[in-house]
């Protein structure tokens, strides 16, 4: 057993002592390729999802220098008839190189010396543990050589292979060569290696410049592909650890929840969920990456209609997104559209693959843009803030018409001339009001209550000391026949046993008397319920 060469199963063990979400299916996907043209697979994914529990997990299964049969016995890769038979085929019968790239950071000053340090290491470790061995003066023809002496190609599992990249640019050139022999030398990539997986953080440059390593099949938090439901923890996979850990599955969606990904679902952060499990508390643990550090940066980038993006996103709107035109880069932004590119494989964004639109995925994340926008001097991103929080106060307090006001200024700034009189605009409209609304409330559109559905209704929080709001929209209605209507449907008795003061808010939207133009009237009413 060596630091880079078969470094055994002690790593999935430690994970299996620990409480193990199964993901071993995953193994099947790898297991399928093995020995084919896509036995190279790249899996980009954000930070504290998972991607090194998946690789070490590999390692256990792949290692021919351990028995890893008691680790993997109750999983669903050697329960599952579909996945049993590849499962037995390839069960520790490999040489295994497992190069978790971050770690070798310290010992290579600051990566500078990656490519010399670690084909010393591999070799010197391929001659130990072969001492019939001939090496040669080169990485690659020293492993093709321990094919031939051994009959067992080898499945080399990089984690975080992008980390000298993003971290030392400096040095990328050398190291995409070092791949680029591994990985695109005249047929000698079959002859070595059964199979590739690495895992990064960002996508594949599509520039050429990372041309070493073009041959990898690639899926992203854009394109996750058959590799979705591995991306984090399925609705399945949450609902049993609640009843496990007897956890408020409706919190843990609010607080986590948000990833859809085709294939798979909702997704959720498994870093984030098996804290909140083993702390019995729900809260922002994304605070705690290096990844958080770097919103503020990203957010405060001056570019054309970023600002008013932000303030749509807080609000809970969808946002169109062109993914296509990204650099795969930490710095090389042309537009808008780049930069919630990289939110989105960062993992501050969920990408909608069919309508290609992003959002704010959950509570978690929505925490760290609202401390991150504090922070960034972006003047209409900071009185989108200032307007929201005022607006909120407003309707509370009964001033219905700077509600009026205000709906209407956002209604003439965000809405195009052909769809002002669109419903679902106005609805828009409404969120993106009111999006400073998860400071002290949890929001519901189209409410099941009474006679009807409630337009929109926001729930206080428990910490909230605010009264409850159901807000009904009308088009060249009365406000005051909007809340009548809340009150003839009985849209209230939806929080019948909330016991607390509800604020009944009705707008309407229509021309002006005049015909000049068009208006918004509020209607502001406070109900008390029992």
């Amino acid at each position: 057993m060596g630091m880079y060469l078969n470094p055994g199963n002690s790593g999935f063990e430690e994970i299996r002592n620990s409480r193990y979400v199964d993901k071993s299916g995953m193994i099947s996907l790898v297991n399928r390729v093995i020995g084919t043209k896509q036995k190279l697979i790249c899996i980009s994914r954000p930070r504290r999802f998972g991607k090194s529990f998946a690789a070490q997990m590999l390692c256990a299964y792949y290692d021919k220098t351990c028995d890893s049969r008691a680790l993997f016995h109750d999983l669903m890769i050697a329960e599952d008839p579909k996945m049993n038979a590849s499962y037995e085929q390839h069960l520790n019968k490999y040489d295994v190189i497992y190069l978790d790239m971050t770690y070798i950071k310290p010992f290579t000053d600051g990566f500078r010396n990656t490519v010399s340090y670690l084909s010393e290491k591999i070799m010197e470790e391929l001659a130990e543990a072969y001492p019939a061995l001939k090496t040669s003066n080169e990485l690659p023809s020293t492993m093709l050589r321990t094919v031939e002496l051994t009959g067992h190609k080898f499945i080399m599992i990089i984690d975080e292979w992008d980390a000298p990249i993003r971290e030392t640019p400096e040095i990328r050139n050398e190291y995409l060569e070092f791949l680029r022999t591994l990985f695109k030398g005249s047929g000698s990539t079959s002859r070595i290696f059964a199979a590739a997986y690495m895992t990064g953080i960002l996508p594949i440059k599509k520039d050429g410049s990372q041309s070493a390593i073009s041959d990898f099949q690639e899926y992203s938090m854009v394109f996750p592909g058959e590799f979705a439901r591995y991306v984090g923890f399925t609705e399945s996979e949450i609902g049993q650890l609640c009843q496990e850990y007897d956890c408020n599955f409706s919190e843990m969606k609010h607080w986590y929840d948000g990833y859809t990904l085709n294939g798979a679902g909702s997704v959720y952060n498994p870093n984030s969920v098996m804290k909140a499990v083993y702390n019995r508390r729900f809260h922002s643990y994304w605070t705690e990456t290096s990844a958080a550090e770097s919103l503020m940066g990203y957010i405060g980038l001056n570019f054309d209609g970023l600002s008013k993006t932000i303030a749509r996103l807080l609000g809970g709107v969808e946002v169109g997104v062109d993914t296509n035109g990204f650099s795969n880069d930490l710095i090389t932004f042309r537009n808008r559209d780049d930069v919630l590119t990289l939110l989105i494989h960062l993992g501050y964004l969920s990408y909608n693959e069919e309508t290609q639109t992003a959002r704010i995925p959950n509570e978690e994340i929505r925490l760290e843009f609202f401390r991150a926008v504090r922070e960034v001097r972006h003047d209409e991103t900071i009185r989108r803030v200032r307007e929201s929080t005022q607006l909120i106060y407003d309707t509370i307090h009964g001033n219905s018409e700077a509600v009026a006001a205000q709906i209407e200024k956002i209604h003439a700034e965000e809405t195009a001339p052909l769809f002002y009189n669109n419903e679902q605009s106005l609805r828009s409209v409404i969120k993106l009001a009111y999006f400073s609304y998860k400071d002290y409330y949890l929001k519901f559109e189209e409410l099941p209550s009474g006679d009807g559905y409630a337009d929109i209704v926001y729930f206080p929080k428990k910490t909230a000391f605010v009264p409850a709001l159901v807000i009904e929209l009308k088009w060249n209605q009365s406000a005051e026949g909007a809340v009548s209507q809340i009150k003839k449907k009985r849209y209230p008795d939806a929080l019948l046993g909330y016991g607390g003061d509800m604020i009944l808010v009705g707008i309407a939207y229509g021309k002006a008397e005049n015909g000049s133009g068009r208006t918004h009237t509020c209607k502001i009413e406070r109900v008390r319920l029992e």
